[in-house]
């Protein structure tokens, strides 16, 4: 029998005394069902004689006796320990699928003691957020409230953004980052003592104490065994999609081959009004690089645009925000439904995408100036493509905890063949050391998806001009896309992503290095700007490139030089007669009636 003694009162608990030190963690896991955050055991109430978990060390060699008293004390920079109901746990090793979600505000930052790092450049939504009150405003009570107009009572203050009993009023599970941010700071040591530490499951370089892993490691260089809890806060939370033509784009690829499909979200943060302190990722386009696909995978290859899509969507003032995946079945093609396969019964995000999603955030790190590592968690986000239990085409929003992420991030977690819903945890190798992971209950974060009533992007682009196997793209795809917008709106055809990325990349004649104007018209919908990008050398050269191909296609005779192109420069068919005339004809060439737009 063993005492522990922690923040949380002392248990006992019983085991051989033969037997290794992770099963003593496991124990003390499971004597203290509060504990949701990570901790180290020690033998000593001064921490100088630490308990590491271990597979081989037993509790007679730290020279453990019945009835002695050892220690738990929480790692430092451990997430705060916040009310929520407990699960039944599951074996070691078998970790369920981790998501995550976000909300929104509170009182300024100003004057808080967290550690900061001013050389840190933050997103423009956080740094909104900070100067914001964030206060939950609250209107007198009638019923309650016994003063004047001019006065306020406990019943009408305002309420902080991480009020728990306001969030469950707005059925919010969990807190916004920027709320958290300022939980930790509300006490009275002004949050002296909180840190934003990144999770690292590997061993720190540079002891000189001991011969490199395998032959030695030592408690000062070990990562310390990860016990996953539930995590207070979100770094997002809602997604909207500003055009509901977006996702019905992305899904035709599915409705004409039924392979699955994965595209990645460009975008921007922005404020999000419905949580106090929030953030809420804006959708304005879909970007699907090269991958190979089946009914029941996705395999993504290597995409050499990848750099010029993310500096032509800068410009646009856009970023890469997230990634969409679909994972339909059609259930009844005459009735359009699809089967419904994700839900409590089976799992919501399988771990293979649980491992993927965590990958992304880990290349898309949040910059926050309160981490020693001037980053904190991500706000990449997870978007999957499914039925509901409509069986209707449904999309749900997801992340993975910082946990999952770093133990992603450090190569400690793998799908496993036979069921979906669980990873695994590795065990430690010759060549690399994996810290003990203690699994306690199932912990999953959806993001609310919405579509937007206004729509900066049109999304009209024909899906011939996007880089998908089995769909032609060629200048006729673009020829016919030209023609559904007036010869005075230019602006209305480039404003849609797939058309600016491939005018940007077609092999005829590649524009970026002269698409800046264009895109800057594009951003500040400014049309006369973009009339006048239209009517320069680089795209007079390509509707004359149009105009050619059109002709060799229709009479195999190439075009007389020096034929000028009109704005769009796509032949018209007449609407009197149906002839097709050059785009150069004011009139129709067989009826010479005027050339009706």
């Amino acid at each position: 029998m063993l005492r522990i003694q922690s923040p949380e009162g002392t248990r006992r608990v019983d085991i051989d005394n033969l037997a290794v030190t992770r099963e003593l963690f496991e124990k003390v896991l499971n004597a203290f069902e509060t504990i949701e955050y990570p901790f180290t055991l020690y033998g000593r109430r001064d921490k100088s004689q630490e308990i590491a978990s271990s597979d081989s060390k037993t509790l007679a060699s730290y020279g453990l006796k019945h009835g002695d008293m050892i220690f738990l004390s929480p790692i430092a920079g451990a997430v705060q320990r916040v009310e929520q109901p407990t699960g039944n746990g599951k074996a070691k090793n078998e970790i369920s699928n981790t998501s995550l979600s976000v909300s929104t505000p509170t009182p300024s930052m100003a004057g808080s003691k967290i550690p900061v790092r001013s050389t840190v450049d933050e997103d423009q939504v956080d740094l909104l957020l900070q100067k914001m009150d964030g206060t939950v405003k609250r209107k007198r009570d009638p019923k309650n409230c016994l003063h004047g107009d001019n006065s306020s009572c406990i019943h009408c203050l305002p309420l902080e953004p991480y009020d728990a009993s306001y969030l469950k009023d707005l059925n919010v599970k969990h807190m916004s980052f920027n709320a958290y941010l300022r939980k930790l700071s509300s006490g009275l040591d002004g949050g002296k003592y909180a840190n934003l530490d990144n999770i690292s499951c590997r061993i720190k370089p540079g002891c000189t104490g001991h011969p490199p892993w395998p032959k030695g490691v030592c408690s000062k260089c070990q990562p310390k065994a990860i016990t996953l809890n539930s995590q207070p806060y979100r770094h997002v939370d809602n997604i909207v999609f500003e055009n509901p033509n977006l996702v019905e784009q992305f899904l035709h690829y599915w409705r004409v081959t039924g392979r699955q499909r994965i595209g990645f979200l460009y975008g921007k943060f922005d404020v999000h009004l419905d949580v106090p302190l929030g953030i809420k990722g804006t959708v304005a386009a879909i970007y699907e690089p090269p991958q190979e696909s089946t009914r029941d995978s996705v395999r993504l290859l290597p995409d050499s645009r990848q750099s010029l899509v993310d500096r032509l969507a800068a410009k646009l003032g856009l970023s890469c925000i997230g990634w969409i995946f679909t994972d339909l079945v059609a259930e009844d093609i005459s009735k359009g439904t699809v089967r419904n396969f994700r839900n409590a019964e089976t799992h919501f995000l399988s771990a293979q995408e649980c491992v993927m999603a965590g990958h992304f955030q880990s290349l898309h790190p949040n910059p926050c100036r309160f981490s020693s590592d001037g980053y904190f968690g991500s706000k990449f986000v997870t978007v999957c493509v499914t039925g509901d239990a409509q069986n209707q085409v449904h999309m749900e929003g997801y992340q993975v905890s910082n946990q999952c992420q770093a133990l992603v991030r450090d190569e400690c977690l793998v799908p496993t063949k036979d069921a979906p819903e669980l990873a695994y945890a590795r065990q430690s190798t010759a060549e690399k050391y994996i810290p003990d992971v203690y699994y306690k209950y199932q912990i999953i974060f959806v993001l609310k998806i919405v579509n937007a009533i206004q729509a900066d992007f049109l999304c009209t682009c024909p899906i011939e001009l996007q880089p998908i196997d089995g769909h032609l793209q060629d200048v006729s795809a673009l020829a016919s896309y030209l023609k559904q917008f007036s010869r005075h709106r230019f602006i209305d055809a480039a404003s849609d992503f797939h058309f600016l990325v491939y005018i940007a990349t077609m092999d005829m004649l590649p524009l970026m290095e002269s698409m800046d104007p264009l895109l800057e018209a594009v951003r500040s919908k400014d049309a006369a700007l973009a009339n006048q990008w239209a009517s320069g050398d680089q795209w007079s050269t390509v509707l004359q490139l149009l105009a050619h191909a059109y002709q060799m296609s229709t009479t195999g005779q190439p075009m007389e030089e020096g034929t000028p192109g009109d704005a769009t420069g796509i032949p018209w068919t007449c609407a009197h007669c149906t002839f097709i005339n050059m785009p150069n004809l004011s009139s129709c060439e067989i009826c010479n009636l005027p050339h009706q737009i």
